[in-house]
């Protein structure tokens, strides 16, 4: 595990770049949304570069977990939401209405604060999508399984008893079986409403470092209110803040660029701490 304790100042001079050629694998255009007509979000436009953890930050209430809804179209599911703008993720129009949603939704996995396992087995909650989405049965399930538990640090702590319900295990490996269960289906987005946030510190340094490991082979989106965490794991962060009653894009940036030399006078104040 990373030592949280005496983090490094700069983590990222020495981190090796995943994404050198800065190629977006989701863009973000003009993005607007309202909840019973009050604006939630207002004309955000986001680059997301393949391979990156791209750290979403501010205040609350400035529309960071509902910038990620739209990801996926998790905002489908909120009566009153509205949606406007245009979210490409390669050549899929996201926000298209004859986008098959259950397709984009394994492409583009979530993870959210709290862990949600389905009250199943341990295995159930991996062999449940596979069978679901057609991609592997019989023998290759537990092949598939095991794969993805060990991708997750699981394996050795489980492997004795796959047939347990899932929410007999802790907190932090309830999250580890989630994503799990999100990378079986081998998404190409992962969007991590902050993962760590309901764990306790060892737990959730565990999860942090599983996440920092997958920049590379995924594209991953974090909201996170902890700036020492966006400072440790992200490649590039995004900074969200309340403008005329609605969140709105103040700065974008590598996360060197954004923490040693923020342009916006209102990042360099919060990053701080006067203001937020």
């Amino acid at each position: 595990m990373n030592n949280h304790s005496h983090p490094d100042p700069a983590p990222w001079r020495g981190r090796p770049a995943c994404c050198q050629d800065r190629t977006p694998a989701l863009t973000v255009d003009e993005l607007t949304v309202t909840y019973d007509g009050v604006p939630a979000l207002r004309g955000l436009t986001l680059p997301v570069n393949h391979g990156c953890l791209t750290a979403i930050v501010g205040p609350s209430g400035c529309g960071k977990s509902t910038f990620l809804s739209c990801l996926n179209r998790m905002t489908d599911l909120v009566p009153g939401c509205t949606v406007h703008g245009r979210i490409r993720l390669g050549a899929l129009d996201v926000l298209d209405a004859r986008v098959d949603l259950v397709g984009l939704r394994r492409k583009v996995g979530m993870i959210f604060q709290r862990p949600n396992p389905f009250p199943l087995s341990i295995r159930d909650n991996l062999t449940l999508p596979l069978t679901h989405h057609r991609l592997a049965h019989g023998a290759a399930l537990d092949d598939t399984v095991e794969h993805a538990l060990r991708q997750v640090g699981l394996w050795d702590e489980v492997a004795h008893r796959l047939s347990a319900p899932a929410l007999s295990l802790s907190g932090g490996q309830q999250q580890r079986l989630c994503l799990a269960r999100a990378l079986v289906l081998e998404p190409d987005v992962l969007l991590l409403d902050e993962p760590c946030s309901a764990l306790d510190p060892m737990a959730a340094g565990v999860v942090e470092d599983l996440i920092t490991s997958l920049r590379g082979r995924y594209t991953l989106v974090m909201v996170t209110h902890n700036l020492a965490q966006a400072r440790r794991v992200a490649d590039d962060v995004a900074v969200l803040w309340m403008h005329g009653g609605a969140g709105t894009l103040v700065e974008h940036g590598t996360a060197g660029q954004v923490f040693e030399t923020p342009a916006h006078e209102i990042t360099a104040a919060y990053l701080a701490g006067v203001r937020g």
